[in-house]
């Protein structure tokens, strides 16, 4: 009978206590679903792009993205992503639009994605910021129009910021004959202009409905009426797609519906082709991938060091402390540092609020050696950016980042590591009872509301960043914490959700150049 080599018989007991009681049956079966979902997300979400060419279409330094059919001939489509968003956040519109037989080009902005010319100009003005987007968008145009197959005839969708960039540059270009703005806002529109408009909003969106609802009444119209026919001089419709929010209703197959519809009524056309509805894949393939993360945690060795339970006075302190003073403490500093909006203020908060909770920790005697803990963060990370990450920049939105955005990275994933490390702290590496976890992340949001509320009028696309954040706790926060509970090291759950966060923000937030 053969026999185990001495040293590794000694290694596996040395190591069996770790791992013992790793995987249950509840893991292998969790871990079987998070597999079958992951798979059958994928598939469906290349399913909806079977029959579709996919080209990259470079307009100066532009990024652009042309889906057609093979050998479509017909009008071409410009879509437009709103405000951090980049080209991938529209494939829904993009792949639908294509999948009906029209030339769908989408790009990514100035400062957005993987353009890397930063946004500039006065964003507070029309001839600003405004006048060099609706340029962008027109040189698109032009390219687009240049492509083989392409009949001369032009429609623009725009979502969110990018609504008013439409609208205005469908006021300006003669070519453009049908203008689709998602999630309306923009003083341009009157009661005769643009002459062909369809405004689609997400029934959730209660003040952007509002708006839709102001100008439908200056037709002498309701949501859900059409005014006039497109295509034949004057048409105007606004609708309401139910049960989704700003986000949301990128994905919406009632606004795809619509948006097709009203095209083929522009144009002339009949389409008989499949919605793009994507959004259900995406949450499926994500939500796979976060469960895996399950029962792979368990793989890790149990961690020996698990951090006690923090007193409640010295928990209150470090939870609420560096929340209120650090809003305060930045306000009275100017925090313009990087050519991006608001990110540099971002970067010093993060930092400033993790070496708080660090710095009182450490008074209190309650950080331990790391030992193996950045191993495990490391794991945590690479899982994280690759496998999250890489569905998310195919199927979502950019996630890769360009040369331009190093800079940024480096002064954000200092702060990000610091704050995320403070948090894996108080929650006590994931061990911590449910109403403390509540209570430090929403100490954290409310702390940047704070530096908000301080400086309004700069500081106001904190704001728009926040659904990041919060899809942030929901998603690698949950992650980090199953890796903290069997690792029982804050240097893994800290290290790990840190290098994620920094990451994510640094490819999120458009680059700016106010000298421009």
């Amino acid at each position: 009978m053969n026999r185990a080599p001495v040293p590794v018989v000694c290694c596996w007991q040395a190591w069996r206590p770790l791992y013992a009681g790793a995987m249950t049956t509840r893991h292998w079966i969790a871990g079987l679903v998070a597999i079958v979902a992951i798979v059958a997300g994928l598939l469906m979400l290349e399913r909806a792009r079977i029959g579709l060419v996919v080209q990259p279409l470079a307009v100066g330094e532009t990024p652009a993205t042309v889906m057609r059919l093979p050998h479509a001939e017909g009008p071409v489509v410009v879509i437009v992503h709103g405000f951090a968003g980049s080209r991938q956040l529209m494939n829904a519109y993009q792949i639908s639009l294509a999948q009906a037989g029209y030339i769908a080009v989408s790009f990514d902005l100035q400062g957005h994605g993987r353009n890397p010319v930063p946004m500039s100009g006065d964003v507070t003005a029309i001839d600003g910021t405004t006048q060099l987007l609706m340029d962008e968008v027109g040189r698109v145009t032009d390219a687009a129009l240049a492509l083989d197959g392409a009949d001369g005839r032009v429609a623009l969708v725009g979502h969110s910021m990018s609504s008013d960039v439409v609208v205005r540059q469908g006021l300006a270009d003669q070519r453009v004959d049908a203008v689709v703005a998602i999630s309306l806002f923009s003083q341009a529109v009157t009661a005769t202009a643009p002459a062909n408009l369809l405004i689609i909003n997400g029934a959730l969106e209660g003040m952007l409905r509002a708006e839709a609802v102001r100008v439908m009444a200056e037709v002498a119209a309701v949501e859900g009426e059409t005014v006039g026919t497109p295509g034949a001089g004057f048409a105007r419709r606004a609708i309401a797609a139910p049960g989704v929010e700003h986000v949301g209703v990128l994905y919406s197959a009632t606004g795809l519906r619509e948006t097709v519809g009203w095209l083929d009524a522009t144009f002339d056309l009949t389409s008989d082709a499949r919605i793009a509805a994507i959004g259900g894949p995406i949450i499926l393939t994500l939500f796979g991938i976060v469960l895996l993360a399950w029962p792979l945690a368990r793989v890790l060795p149990a961690g020996a060091g698990v951090p006690e339970t923090l007193p409640l006075r010295v928990f209150w302190a470090l939870a609420c402390a560096p929340a209120l003073i650090t809003p305060v403490a930045l306000a009275l500093f100017d925090t313009r540092f990087l050519p991006v909006l608001v990110a540099d203020y971002l970067a010093l908060h993060l930092a400033v609020y993790g070496c708080l909770i660090l710095s009182g920790a450490t008074v209190a005697g309650l950080i331990t050696r790391p030992r193996r803990g950045w191993v495990w963060g490391g794991a945590l990370a690479v899982y994280g950016l690759v496998v999250f990450g890489g569905v998310l920049d195919r199927y979502v939105a950019s996630f890769l980042p360009n040369h331009e955005r190093a800079l940024i990275m480096a002064v954000i994933l200092p702060g990000a590591v610091a704050a995320m490390l403070g948090d894996a702290l108080l929650q006590e590496a994931g061990r911590a009872a449910w109403w403390k976890r509540w209570v430090v992340r929403l100490a954290f949001l409310v702390s940047l509301g704070i530096a908000v509320a301080l400086d309004f009028e700069r500081l106001f696309f904190l704001i728009i960043i926040l659904p990041v954040i919060v899809l942030f706790y929901a998603t690698f926060g949950l992650m980090g914490r199953w890796v903290g509970r069997r690792t029982g090291s804050i240097w893994a759950m800290g290290l790990g959700l840190g290098l994620v966060l920094g990451w994510a923000l640094s490819v999120t937030f458009p680059l700016f150049d106010g000298t421009l």
